[in-house]
């Protein structure tokens, strides 16, 4: 599978139960503010479709989001990155705050959408 658009992504995140998702992204939008791939790499975190991520997303994100599902898996990211992912994703279990509606995301999501696809072309 792979996503070809943010609204084949929208689509698969409003199937899923996505309230651990958006206070994983809220608590690390609070956090690393500036940090959008790490913000989206917890929305998209529990969809199960780590692969389907990668050509929409970027290579960060998937990797992001691999290594938090997979802890064998090799990454070359920060060590830091990583664990603030995996943090966020546990206290966002307990967390009891409202953080917003998906559609909230769109625009984050289409923002480094974009960006992966520029890159991409330069590739």
């Amino acid at each position: 599978m792979e996503l070809r658009s943010v609204e084949e992504l929208m689509d698969l995140l409003y199937a899923g139960r996505h309230q651990h998702a958006l206070r994983t992204a809220a608590l690390l939008r609070r956090s690393r503010p500036a940090d959008k791939e790490l913000q989206v790499a917890g929305l998209v975190q529990d969809i199960g479709a780590t692969e389907a991520v990668r050509s929409l997303l970027g290579e960060r994100v998937y990797r992001l989001v691999r290594g938090d599902r997979d802890p064998t898996a090799p990454t070359a990211l920060a060590d830091d990155d990583l664990l603030r992912l995996r943090q966020a994703g546990a206290e966002s279990r307990t967390a009891g705050f409202d953080a917003g509606v998906l559609e909230d995301w769109r625009t984050v999501l289409e923002l480094v959408a974009a960006r992966n696809a520029r890159l991409g072309a330069v590739d």
